[in-house]
């Protein structure tokens, strides 16, 4: 699977303000603020992280659902995309 241009630069993006949020509870870990505080900042990371997961599940289902529909693959690649779904929404 490949993303397209704009789905990948969205995901870029998104993936840039996640470090930039990450550094940012590191720096408040390193300054021992409110764990509080930095617990919700946890949670916003979490968050981002589902919405960017989200959007590569998204794109990898489209491309493997085009596929099979077109005849180009076998039902390996939907028994694939199940084994993946899968294990992106178990929840450790």
């Amino acid at each position: 699977m490949i993303l397209r241009t704009d789905d990948k630069e969205a995901i870029i993006k998104r993936l840039r303000r996640i470090e930039g949020q990450v550094k940012g509870i590191q720096k408040m870990v390193e300054e021992e603020k409110d764990c509080g505080d930095i617990l919700i900042q946890v949670a916003a990371v979490r968050s981002a992280m589902n919405s960017v997961g989200g959007l590569i599940l998204e794109n990898y289902m489209k491309d493997c659902l085009k596929s099979y529909l077109d005849g180009n693959t076998e039902d390996e690649i939907l028994d694939n995309l199940v084994d993946i779904m899968i294990k992106y929404t178990k929840q450790n």
